[in-house]
């Protein structure tokens, strides 16, 4: 089920339904504003589009282009090892993928499980989608 636009416009929204894509999205949002990442995001996923051809880039290469996110060097390891994980890994819930905490977990379980859950997110952006979700589902 393609989960309802927001009057938010998350980023998730947009990347739906990639699941890579927003689990990406939600490792270069922690400790950083939207702005920042919007500027990113467009260039990252020209490069690396897929999970693929992300585990076969250079570190050093990723750190370049996510320079402005702040800590571009784990970030790019982080992101190199979640989605060689993704990719290879039985996994089952996204918190088990390097790098993915409770923020990403519940965006992907929000935006790609389509479950919203009974508890509010964390995140003060998700939680905007939460009750908005919650409000027009019940």
């Amino acid at each position: 089920m393609i989960p309802p636009l927001s009057p938010y416009g998350l980023i998730q929204e947009s990347l739906w339904p990639d699941e890579w894509k927003i689990l990406v999205s939600c490792m270069m949002l922690n400790c950083t504003s939207r702005k920042q990442v919007e500027k990113v995001l467009p260039t990252f996923f020209d490069k690396w589009p897929t999970a693929d051809r992300l585990v076969n880039a250079e570190a050093s290469d990723i750190s370049e282009v996510i320079s402005t996110l702040g800590f571009k060097n784990r970030r790019a390891q982080n992101l190199l090892k979640m989605s060689d994980a993704y990719l290879n890994d039985e996994w089952k819930d996204p918190r088990e993928l390097p790098g993915i905490g409770e923020y990403a977990a519940r965006a992907w379980e929000i935006f790609c499980q389509n479950n919203v859950g009974n508890d509010p997110p964390n995140d003060g952006a998700l939680v905007l989608y939460w009750k908005w979700r919650k409000a027009r589902d019940d």
